[in-house]
């Protein structure tokens, strides 16, 4: 059963990480990330080369009407933490090659991009943006 599961774990590593991310169609990209676990809404644009933390795909969870730009990063877990969730509210943009990372210590709550959100290209998030709210910057500031 162990020998299972752990194939079961590297099949999806393989699909979230080295197929999904170079699928030249986003309905083919959204399709696999949704059969690996992800929990992803309705009309979502997720470009290509993203990378979604596969360590556990129920703790990162995107609304409907999602944009979410090239390159974006985003880790639920760091070095020696625990996992804690990444949720995307609807209608939130993410820019060009940003980073959302959950936060270190003794938060439970991990992080919310609110809904109708900016996120602006290169920005680090690592801490929630609020509903209507713009966000850039390393670490990001919260501009509108």
């Amino acid at each position: 059963m162990k020998f299972i599961k752990k194939i079961g774990k590297y099949i999806r590593k393989v699909i979230s990480v080295r197929v999904a991310p170079y699928m030249a169609l986003n309905c083919v990209r959204i399709f696999l990330y949704r059969l690996c676990g992800y929990k992803i809404g309705k009309h979502v644009f997720i470009g290509m080369r993203c990378y979604l933390d596969d360590m556990d795909p129920k703790m990162l969870t995107i609304e409907d009407n999602v944009t979410i730009s090239y390159g974006v990063f985003m880790a639920c877990h760091g070095r020696k933490q625990r996992h804690y969730p990444i949720t995307i509210k609807k209608n939130a943009y993410i820019g060009v090659r940003a980073t959302v990372i959950t936060k270190n210590g003794d938060s439970t709550e991990g992080i919310t991009i609110g809904e109708n959100a900016v996120v602006g290209a290169c920005t680090l998030v690592n801490k929630n943006v609020p509903d209507g709210a713009t966000a850039v910057g390393v670490p990001c500031r919260i501009i509108q």
